[in-house]
């Protein structure tokens, strides 16, 4: 027998049952979760950065002289591109990388909101904030959103868009009473020079901390207990987004939901997103004031979508969204009789009762997507989105429109009321028994 050495460390003791594979590195906390953090923070940045117009139309109309309907025609260019862009942002997000689109579009958003302090004419602003913040905040839409919570949660899907969904309203209620601020003692070039640096700020913790899927960590999605399937590698962005909107446009639930997804934009982000501000303005109420019931809408938006986000993972999504248009639809029909030159009660009423129901219709519209389109729900949610921003778009320029020949809001209110009883319809019309075709995963 060979006698061991007597410096050697003695031999561990064999251990006891079946010996297990070790294990990869986990994280305390599910990197799911540093993930879902970071699209947090962009979110809120591109709200703030969208909402920056509403707040300088009266500045932009007292030094130019230009009518807010060529003011409104720069936010209807921005509020269209914000739609149209999202779905291909998606597809280039599954191409070149979350990271890389992300960082990309928050440049964009810095160079058109600083091009601006330069403008003279209005095909300039048109140009700057149109076109570039248009594109920039497009590629950071609702597609970018359902493009995080697929790719790293199974669970709380619904609660986390919710969360990342209430960002917009959380954006607002930082930018609306600084920027109205700044405007108001600082003109309106410091407002645009703030959302210029803060569009570069927020993409730094984007380079740092953004990572593409959980199996780039070696993690499963938060709750998976399998491993996803490997994702289709397409390398033509532009094709599969088409060829999305070319399947999905034969189905029935696209164009109910792309249908009452555009009365959503027309009655948030076109008509009170845009024109609350100058239409309180008009009943005396300073541009401050305004601006923070605008934020304040924020504030119940935020509790509401995060409590929509809840019911979705719960509820039937078509019941949320008829309940949703129609307690909108009766707000806006009453608003006309609230507004007044001060803060009275029925207009902080409005304000609670609307804000609670601002985008609570995104988390219910996502699932829904889903359902009906299983793989390629977040391209098709930004198609549906895209509707979204080009009712918001014709509502934005038409109400400017309306305000320069009829001297007030009153109509475009009501047809909005009336536009929710359409919307409301329309989700009656959704069948929930099955989807509208076969739900697959995405295909190259």
């Amino acid at each position: 027998m060979t006698e061991r050495n007597a410096f050697a460390p003695a031999p561990a003791p064999a251990p006891e049952g079946p010996v297990r594979p070790a294990r990869p590195a986990r994280f305390r906390v599910h990197y799911a979760w540093v993930v879902a953090g970071v699209s947090l923070l962009v979110l809120l940045g591109s709200a703030g950065f969208r909402s920056t117009p509403s707040l300088m139309m009266d500045a932009l109309h007292n030094e130019f002289g230009w009518s807010l309907g060529t003011i409104s025609i720069a936010t209807s260019v921005n509020l269209t591109l914000y739609g149209l862009t999202a779905p291909f942002a998606a597809a280039l997000m599954d191409r070149f990388g979350v990271r890389l689109v992300v960082v990309c579009a928050l440049l964009t958003i810095s160079v058109g909101s600083g091009l601006t302090m330069l403008m003279r004419e209005p095909w300039q602003l048109v140009l700057c904030w149109g076109v570039l913040v248009g594109l920039g905040s497009g590629s950071m839409a609702g597609a970018f959103a359902t493009t995080i919570t697929g790719r790293w949660f199974q669970a709380r899907q619904g609660l986390v868009t919710g969360v990342l969904t209430a960002a917009g309203a959380a954006g607002n209620l930082v930018f609306l009473p600084v920027g109205a601020w700044l405007v108001e003692h600082h003109g309106w070039r410091s407002a645009v020079i703030v959302v210029s640096l803060a569009a570069s700020a927020v993409a730094v913790p984007v380079l740092l901390l953004m990572r593409e899927r959980p199996a780039d960590l070696g993690l499963l999605p938060y709750g998976a207990t399998e491993e996803p399937p490997a994702p289709a590698a397409d390398g033509r962005a532009l094709t599969r987004s088409l060829r999305v909107l070319r399947d999905a446009a034969r189905s029935r639930a696209f164009w109910l939901l792309s249908g009452s997804f555009a009365i959503c934009g027309a009655t948030t982000a076109g008509l009170v997103g845009t024109h609350f501000i100058p239409a309180a303005h008009d009943h005396g109420m300073p541009v401050t004031t305004a601006a923070g019931l605008l934020a304040m809408i924020g504030v119940f938006d935020v509790i509401g979508t995060i409590f929509s986000g809840w019911l979705t993972d719960r509820v039937d999504s078509r019941i949320l969204l008829v309940t949703y248009y129609g307690l909108r639809g009766i707000s806006l029909l009453l608003l006309p009789q609230l507004l007044a030159g001060s803060l009275q009660p029925p207009i902080l009423a409005f304000v609670i009762f609307y804000g609670l129901d601002w985008v609570a219709t995104v988390p219910p519209t996502v699932a829904l997507c889903r359902r009906h389109f299983g793989g390629d729900a977040p391209i098709v949610f930004g198609w549906v989105l895209a509707s979204h921003q080009i009712g918001a778009a014709v509502v934005a320029g038409l109400a400017g429109l309306a305000r320069d020949a009829l001297g007030n809001y009153d109509l475009t209110w009501y047809g909005a009321g009336a536009l929710c009883v359409v919307a409301v319809g329309l989700c009656l019309a959704l069948r929930t028994s099955r989807p509208d075709r076969p739900v697959v995963p995405a295909l190259p």
